[in-house]
């Protein structure tokens, strides 16, 4: 229904109840007539203001039943005005959200356009830079190829060092040994200088090569190699008296096993050799029987030892002094290879025009020297060496 009809519609009800009313309350003034013990004109009033009231109420509940939109305007203003101010709070906060994000938006443009210039920039120095690395990287790998081959040279060098320093301990080793048994020859050396020790505990007595190709041939052997020990301890410890006797005592045993080995075919050293210290006039000296298989020991041109005579050391003691240890040193490694040498065999002239040219060398020089072997030889036979300077 349109608010036109509805309106129309209210006058109509109004005219009709206000005629119904005013008739309602002159025939109760008329008929005087008393409720709640009231005054029939005031009974009249309060029924006027009844029906008018009801006119009211009537009136109403028609436009809320036929208008929708006034019951909810009236029951419902204040929440939808409620609602509308939310919304419009909702809104202005959108619109404050909108601009924000139109800025954002704005603002990331500006940025995405930054960004892009400069991936530009950047795509051009990074262009820039891989030109100006490519000959770096070349260079680079010719240096770590460098480096590679400069590792392996190093690591070889390291080997030789280590290999250097070993045959250096071996080499001092052997000077302090062969120093010990040089002093042990000097202190016999005196003791026989003395008169008092003429034979050392261990020195051989006598060192003979014996080749044996028949089991039989064992016993003649021994016997004449006891013999010739025999003869040279009379020699020593009773010089000038004729060996008419035998004043070397082997033990039988010994003896017997000496007689064993030597019923094998082949080459041997057999050596008799002095079980203690002999003085001169003793009338016994107890030694026994070394036999072994004869070897090489020394090839010619082998360097026996070797050591460096400092720039400093240029005076003559300094000089015989180094020569003597190099000496020990060579003696001593022919001992360990097994020979049964009782010293070393060389030129003394020679030693000493060295030992001359090495004191007079121009100064701040140093010299590698060198023992060589000059022949082959096997555990009995003699040693001959030389000294040389390294070139």
């Amino acid at each position: 229904m349109s608010g036109w009809l509805l309106i129309l519609a209210l006058l109509l009800l109004g005219g009709v109840l206000s005629t119904l009313g005013d008739r309602l309350g002159s025939k109760v003034g008329k008929a005087r007539l008393s409720l709640l013990g009231m005054r029939p004109r005031r009974t009249a009033v309060l029924i006027t203001v009844l029906t008018g009231s009801l006119i009211s109420g009537i009136s109403l509940g028609l436009m809320l039943l036929v208008s929708d939109r006034l019951r909810t305007g009236l029951f419902e203003l204040d929440q939808i005005e409620r609602r509308l101010k939310e919304s419009r709070e909702a809104l202005n906060r959108s619109q404050v959200l909108l601009e924000s994000s139109r800025t954002a938006v704005r603002t990331a443009e500006q940025g995405r356009l930054q960004a892009r210039n400069q991936l530009t920039r950047v795509e051009g120095q990074a262009r820039r830079l891989r030109g100006e690395l490519a000959p770096l990287i070349q260079q680079r790998r010719q240096l770590e190829l460098e480096r590679d081959r400069l590792n392996g040279d190093i690591n070889a060098k390291d080997a030789d060092l280590r290999r250097n320093q070993n045959e250096l301990a071996r080499l001092n080793n052997r000077i302090a040994a062969g120093s010990k048994e040089l002093q042990t020859l000097e202190t016999n050396l005196i003791a026989l200088r003395r008169g008092d020790v003429v034979i050392t505990a261990g020195q051989p007595l006598e060192i003979a090569k014996v080749r044996i190709d028949n089991g039989n041939q064992a016993k003649p052997v021994i016997e004449a190699l006891l013999r010739q020990a025999n003869s040279n301890v009379y020699q020593l410890v009773l010089p000038g008296q004729a060996p008419n006797r035998q004043i070397l005592l082997v033990p039988r045993s010994d003896i017997n096993r000496l007689e064993q080995v030597l019923r094998r075919r082949g080459e041997w050293v057999v050596s008799v050799i002095s079980v203690a210290n002999v003085l001169k006039g003793e009338r016994q000296v107890v030694a026994f029987p070394d036999v072994r298989p004869n070897k090489r020991v020394v090839k010619a041109g082998d360097v026996l030892a070797s050591t460096a005579l400092e720039a400093d050391e240029t005076s003559p003691e300094q000089v015989r002094s180094r020569l003597n240890l190099l000496l020990a040193a060579a003696f001593n490694r022919v001992k360990q290879q097994g020979s049964l040498t009782s010293g070393l065999q060389f030129d003394p002239s020679a030693l000493n025009q060295l030992g001359a040219s090495l004191s007079n060398r121009p100064p701040g020089q140093a010299v590698q020297l060198e023992v060589i072997a000059r022949q082959s030889s096997d555990l009995a036979e003699p040693v001959a060496v030389e000294l040389r300077i390294r070139r």
